[in-house]
Parts: C-alpha cells; sequence; structure tokens
C-alpha cells in the first residue's frame, strides 16, 4: 500500500481472516486525508462476504466524520448488516461514535475477543 501523505500513517495496518471473520486492523488518524484507503480496504472485505467484518479500532487515535462516513459505507455493503462489528474502540474514537450517535447503529464491543464471540 501506499503512502497517504507526510504525517499520516498507513490507516490499515492488518486484514486476517479467522474461522469466517473477517478483521482489518485500523490505527493512527482516520480522516479525509486517508478515507479512501480504509473505504477501499473495507469495501474489499465485505465483497468477499464474510460471515462478519470487525473492524479493529483499539490503535485509532482519531477519527473526523468522513472517517465515520466510511464506517457507515462499508456497512451498507454487507448482506446482514448485523455482521459489521466494531472491536476496541478508544476513548476518543468512542466518544466520535457517541458523539454522532453510530454507537447505537453499529455493533460496538470492547475487544476483538469479545466481537468474534458476539451473537449475530
Amino acid at each position: 500500500m501506499e503512502e497517504t501523505g507526510g504525517l499520516h500513517e498507513q490507516p490499515v495496518t492488518g486484514v486476517e481472516e479467522r474461522d469466517g471473520a473477517v478483521i482489518v486492523q485500523l490505527a493512527g488518524e482516520l480522516d479525509l486525508y486517508n478515507a479512501h484507503v480504509v473505504r477501499e480496504q473495507l469495501f474489499a472485505a465485505a465483497a468477499s462476504e464474510p460471515d462478519r467484518l470487525i473492524v479493529e479500532l483499539s490503535a485509532v487515535t482519531f477519527i473526523d466524520s468522513t472517517g465515520l462516513g466510511v464506517l457507515i459505507e462499508a456497512r451498507t455493503r454487507m448482506a446482514n448488516r448485523r455482521a459489521f462489528l466494531l472491536a476496541g474502540p478508544g476513548l476518543e474514537t468512542r466518544r466520535a461514535l457517541e458523539i454522532s450517535g453510530l454507537d447505537r447503529h453499529f455493533a460496538v464491543h470492547d475487544s476483538l475477543d469479545a466481537a468474534l464471540a458476539a451473537s449475530l
């Protein structure tokens, strides 16, 4: 993957498949400057029609409205939208989800293990 700009680290740090789930690990700042990279990766993951798509957010330090919009867009690509799960958001990310009201629309889990074990 290519560098997204001078000050931004790569937002997608890993993608793995585990027991029918696709886990996309994100890190750093998710904003207007790198949203396209996150969007491409999440759309590709959703296109593989996994049993569940987990977005691991524990290393995300900042997310703006563009980043939140990408999560919404990716969720709409899932046949079963309940299978789109967020895992491990830190304080800032959780606050952004709460302020936007998205915490009531997404399945948000405290950890990756909790998201993997959650019933859909």
